[in-house]
């Protein structure tokens, strides 16, 4: 009984479907070909006169007349082909027929003419003559080409409004060539068994994650918050640097809720026409409120929710802020938005607009910060996973050896390291290889083939021996790991020093890690006699910053005062500075201050542990690489909080 079902099951019938730029391509084809083989040589145009002569001669065999274009051509005998070759271009007749054609007036009359020319001919002269009328069907063609074009353009429109209709449009069905899904918003709604993102993929960003759970319990289990007369949030903002897991939070928050997941990007909104980002936030949101209760998702939401009137080239009618206005007015206005949270990630909420920061829209700002020590260990065990790694190897060492690294730079780290561990053809993956990308990540890549004189290795080692002399005697400079005169990018040298990973630093602090930047210089010019070298620029660009930063923004400056002219807001478009041009030039003195100071000092460090620090370089131009033990070997353990009494003890001495 099986066997005879399995027997009466119909065979599928497989559809085969026409697609239109086949007929396209075919036509197109077929055309080519067409212009190919019809490619033959076009007849010369003679006057009537001479036509009327090589008649006359008995050297026509065929005239064929179109009556209604007053047009003839002439085909001639064979053997008078060469006889009028003259009358072709470069004196070569052509083979095929006819040769020649000519034009005539209304009143030309071709039977009487051409019967009396025949007339005076003899039999086996005489000229076969064929009069036709020309029905161009092309030219009928082309005269309702136009219609053609405009009835298909309805056909193409009709068809989109009612894909539309009848909801063809919906959530990433939207946008195309369709004239009528402009407006249309083309977020993806998120299907809970394609997202295969939870929570348990994020690792580390304990407090974000915490708020971002909540939320979706809060959609989960909503009577257990509404009981006590609490309200759902509408809205979240995480808010962070990038590479820190924002967007990777709402695809966790996608595969976690058993609610409809909208998506969409804040670039989507904009568009060249006017109204259409406020029409597809409209639409948005009335997709939403119909799947409610749901989560929408706008990912780089600085792209539409700039502050208002800081547009610099726009007018107030700018097509950005009506779509910012359409957003305010769907997130908190006169229509009911219950149901609908909207979760939105940016790293630049400086220059978001006030209206839509505040309660009401986005109750929650949630911080997704760079992770901390704990939190870089749990984000490389994600991303070491499907590493082969060899049975040394030291989760503690890499994840200290990484201070300041997003999530993104771990994922990239890891698989920089894998990427070394096969070009070297190893088996597995060990701390070497994880050194080697870290190394690569933050200095670039090595540039093995750059060729450095003796003496510009010299300099180099100075300079990179300055650097690791200062921070390592002065307590507030963070501890060096390794130097390196290998060039890497734009570097000939370079120095890793391993952050503290401080909340708050102090003035002392500040000044002693201006000391080290400013030790390369410092040891360039006691080794050249006090002749300089570009090599310090980087140095000085970022030393010229903290310094400004400590007067301008810390008050950190007697004679300017506890004043900071830090703007917050970061617009950023103020043409004037926020002080006098007296103030200005206290701040230039105050800065130019400091940074003679600090060179001073840094001066007097190095000068009186110039052995060590030749030494040092000494060893560097000799191994090129050198770690932390090499630096402890010669100037002892790193300075720690009595590391000035120690240098000033040193001194007197």
């Amino acid at each position: 009984m099986p066997q005879k079902q399995k027997n009466n099951k119909k065979p599928k019938v497989k559809v085969v479907r026409i697609n239109l730029s086949w007929v396209f391509y075919l036509l197109l084809i077929i055309s080519i070909g067409w212009m190919l083989l019809s490619n033959r040589s076009v007849p010369e145009k003679v006057e009537w006169a001479q036509v009327e002569e090589m008649i006359q001669a008995g050297d026509v065999k065929e005239i064929k007349f179109v009556r209604n274009d007053f047009k003839g051509t002439v085909t001639l005998r064979p053997e008078s082909v060469q006889k009028y070759s003259g009358l072709f271009p470069g004196g070569t007749p052509t083979k095929s027929s006819p040769q020649f054609f000519f034009l005539t007036s209304t009143k030309f009359d071709p039977e009487t003419t051409f019967a009396e020319l025949n007339a005076a001919l003899d039999e086996d002269s005489r000229v076969k003559l064929v009069i036709e009328n020309n029905e161009n069907i092309w030219r009928g063609l082309l005269e309702w080409l136009p219609m053609i074009f405009i009835i298909l353009l309805w056909i193409f429109m009709m068809r989109g409004m009612t894909r539309n209709m009848s909801g063809g449009a919906g959530p990433g069905g939207a946008g195309g060539m369709n004239p009528f899904n402009v407006g249309k918003a083309n977020g993806k709604l998120a299907d809970k068994n394609k997202v295969k993102v939870t929570f348990k993929d994020v690792a580390g960003l304990y407090g974000a994650k915490e708020e971002v759970m909540e939320i979706v319990d809060f959609l989960k289990n909503p009577k257990k918050y509404t009981a006590l007369g609490g309200k759902i949030p509408k809205g979240a903002l995480l808010v962070g640097p990038p590479g820190t897991g924002k967007t990777l939070l709402a695809k966790a928050v996608a595969g976690e809720a058993d609610v409809p997941f909208f998506s969409i990007s804040g670039s989507d909104f904009v568009e060249m026409f006017v109204g259409v980002g406020a029409s597809r936030v409209r639409d948005l949101f009335a997709q939403a409120k119909e799947k409610a209760p749901c989560i929408v998702f706008i990912d780089e939401i600085d792209a539409v929710g700039r502050a208002r009137g800081k547009n610099v080239g726009f007018s107030s009618n700018d097509e950005r802020e009506n779509t910012l206005n359409q957003l305010l007015t769907e997130m908190d206005g006169f229509g009911t938005n219950s149901g609908v949270i909207v979760l939105a990630a940016t790293n630049r909420a400086d220059i978001l607009d006030k209206a839509l920061m505040r309660a009401g829209r986005f109750d929650r700002q949630i911080h997704v910060t760079l992770p901390d020590l704990n939190e870089r260990k749990e984000i490389f065990q994600v991303h070491l996973k499907p590493l082969k790694l060899a049975s040394d190897f030291d989760l503690d060492l890499i994840a200290k050896n990484t201070p300041g690294f997003s999530g993104a730079d771990i994922a990239n780290v890891c698989n920089e390291a894998a990427l070394t561990a096969a070009r070297r053809g190893k088996s597995d993956v060990n701390n070497q290889d994880f050194s080697d990308a870290v190394d690569r990540v933050v200095g670039g890549i090595e540039r093995k083939k750059t060729i450095m004189s003796p003496q510009e290795k010299r300099l180099t080692a100075f300079h990179e021996a300055g650097h690791a002399v200062a921070g390592w005697l002065l307590p507030g400079c963070d501890p060096v790991l390794k130097v390196s005169i290998i060039p890497r990018g734009q570097a000939l040298g370079l120095t890793w020093s391993l952050p503290d990973e401080k909340v708050m630093m102090s003035k002392s602090d500040l000044m002693d890690e201006m000391c080290c930047l400013v030790g390369g210089r410092v040891a360039e010019e006691l080794v050249n006699d006090g002749v300089p070298c570009t090599g310090a620029l980087n140095d000085f660009e970022r030393m010229t910053k903290m310094a400004y930063a400590m007067v301008t923004y810390y008050g950190m400056s007697p004679k300017v005062g506890n004043l900071s002219f830090y703007d917050s807001s970061g617009g950023g478009y103020e043409l004037t500075k926020p002080y006098s041009e007296k103030t200005a030039e206290l701040i230039d003195s105050e800065v130019k201050k400091l940074v003679d100071d600090i060179t001073a000092k840094t001066r007097k460090i190095l000068t009186d542990n110039w052995d060590g620090l030749t030494r040092l370089a000494e060893l560097l131009i000799d191994k090129e690489v050198i770690m932390a033990e090499d630096i402890e070997n010669i100037f002892g353990p790193k300075a720690g909080k009595h590391g000035e009494e120690r240098l000033k003890k040193d001194g007197d001495e």
